[in-house]
């Protein structure tokens, strides 16, 4: 019974990506207003990231109502782990992506009067002319199709991680409710069917780019759009996409499988701890964003509202939701029913160690001199939570048996490089043991030792194979800069396909770290205060 709650726990934090397009991107305690010293009483949220577009409502209630109104952003695992501890919980209001995660998270009953604010269905999105070419641009579509066209036209497109994003795990869960025929409800049966488990291989495989956040994977197709030919997100974020391409240049076109659709509710729930003076501050906040006009800003940003959220009552109202682009409101959608605890759960873990495609990773690890003490303590804590499977199960970040891992730890120069291939806890054990057992000392060179870990995985990188990644753990002191890894790279045909992922540590400079993972079509992480989320949030993008 134990073991299942910590599964439903970290299921929580995976699945959050299942409705929540949760923007990582965000920073991780971004406030919408502060509270002021003269508000009579304030209310701290905890929401889905994808929350922050709507920050300007939430700074008019408190302008107007003299409420102080303080939001932190959390991917949907982070809230539903927050939920868990119940009235101990720092917050007072939760707004994730879906209803989902208060039903994982919230265990011990502590959330009230909890009301959907908005509703986005998640969509597979193709270049217009594709869709077109296609003809799904005047018919419906059912999955089998979609996986069918991926397969034979060799499209090229972006997909969040089922364990770590909530339109992630919610298209898994709907695609494989489809591939299951359709099911009322999918259960542990239908997980085992041999059938079901090779379409879904077979989907997740042919994804080209992996993300821990539906927002990150909007904006790194924005910059890499030549690269792809669409992406499974948020049809809200469809519309944000389309909104912010140049002039001329071709939009995406929302594709709804008729047949593997799921739906984003949004729900805004007080957490309640028997203060009745912050519930009533809840409450008028939450009939403020239920309100018509806020309704209609919400729209206005290309949320769907209303009493059952699926239809526009005013089209002039309505002018985010393009026709051009395949939005379509008076289209009838039926999304899938989420299945029991326990199936979502089993169906995580096998995305994880079974059906996904193969993570080839290359962790470069700086134990430089400067890393002494807590840097060196956070980055072998960082590399057990991976390597020791039984702690990487508490995370749904276990190995799958075709994984490669490969760890290039330097100072001053390139260090020494081990590998490891599958999921064996024991020789996962062994390759901590060499990892742990080295001592920081010297100088700093991150650019050198990421070259070299670039060259390492570069043949099975082109494979096609694996979702390569390589991430950098460091604290961003290095002696050379960015034009020598420039330079050690040329000539090698090594690009933006192979994404550098960086983690902040110890005394960290960030300047370094930021500069190298945007240069190479990746992001930075500070793992500075919570080593482990830091960790878990790079681990989503491949």
């Amino acid at each position: 019974m134990k073991l299942f709650q910590r599964l439903a726990a970290v299921l929580l934090c995976l699945i959050s990506a299942v409705i929540s397009g949760c923007d990582q991107n965000q920073p991780p305690q971004q406030q919408s207003s502060k509270p002021a010293a003269s508000a009579p009483v304030s209310l701290a949220i905890v929401a889905g990231s994808e929350n922050s577009a709507l920050e300007p409502l939430l700074q008019q209630f408190a302008r107007e109502q003299k409420i102080g109104v303080s939001v932190k952003y959390m991917g949907s695992v982070d809230i539903s782990l927050e939920l868990a501890k119940g009235k101990a919980s720092q917050f007072d209001a939760v707004w994730p992506a879906s209803s989902l995660w208060l039903s994982l998270g919230d265990k011990q009953g502590v959330i009230k009067n909890a009301k959907s604010v908005m509703r986005s269905p998640v969509v597979f999105a193709l270049k217009k002319s594709i869709a077109q070419k296609l003809g799904w641009d005047k018919k419906d579509v059912t999955v089998m199709e979609i996986l069918d066209a991926v397969e034979k036209e060799h499209l090229r497109f972006a997909m969040t991680s089922a364990t770590q994003s909530n339109s992630g795990t919610s298209a898994f869960l709907a695609f494989l409710t489809a591939f299951a025929g359709g099911p009322e409800v999918l259960t542990a049966e239908h997980l085992s069917n041999p059938q079901t488990a090779e379409k879904i291989k077979r989907f997740l495989r042919s994804v080209n780019r992996s993300s821990g956040s539906s927002g990150w994977l909007k904006d790194m197709l924005l910059k890499d759009y030549l690269y792809f030919d669409g992406m499974v997100n948020y049809e809200a974020m469809v519309i944000e996409f389309n909104r912010s391409l140049p002039p001329g240049q071709e939009p995406l076109f929302a594709i709804y499988p008729v047949d593997g659709t799921s739906i984003a509710d949004s729900p805004f729930g007080f957490i309640a701890k028997g203060d009745a003076a912050k519930e009533a501050a809840f409450a008028k906040l939450q009939d403020y964003l239920l309100s018509p006009a806020a309704q209609d800003s919400i729209q206005a940003q290309g949320r769907r509202t209303g009493l059952v959220g699926m239809e526009a009552a005013d089209p002039a109202k309505s002018a985010a939701f393009n026709p051009d682009w395949g939005i379509n409101l008076s289209r009838i959608l039926t999304p899938i029913r989420i299945p029991a605890a326990p199936v979502v759960s089993e169906a995580l873990n096998l995305y994880q160690t079974a059906f996904r495609k193969p993570s080839l990773t290359a962790y470069v690890l700086d134990y430089s001199g400067s890393m002494a003490g807590n840097g060196v303590d956070q980055l072998r804590k960082a590399m057990r939570t991976l390597l020791d499977q039984r702690i990487a199960k508490e995370y749904l970040l276990q190995a799958s048996p075709e994984d490669m891992t490969i760890v290039v730890p330097f100072n001053s120069m390139v260090m020494n490089s081990f590998q490891a291939q599958g999921n064996d806890p024991q020789v996962l054990g062994d390759l901590l043991a060499k990892v742990e057992a080295l001592e920081p000392g010297g100088g700093t060179n991150m650019y050198v030792a990421t070259a070299e870990a670039m060259k390492m995985i570069k043949s099975q990188a082109e494979s096609g194979k694996y979702h390569a990644s390589v991430i950098v753990m460091s604290d961003g002191m290095s002696e050379s800069g960015l034009p020598q890894f420039n330079a050690m790279l040329q000539g090698t045909g090594l690009g933006k396909d192979v994404p550098v992922f960086t983690i902040l540590f110890g005394d960290a400079k960030p300047e370094q770290m930021k500069a190298l993972a945007e240069a190479m079509s990746g992001r930075m992480f500070d793992g500075r205060v919570d080593v482990v989320q830091a960790f878990r949030e790079a681990k989503g993008y491949n």
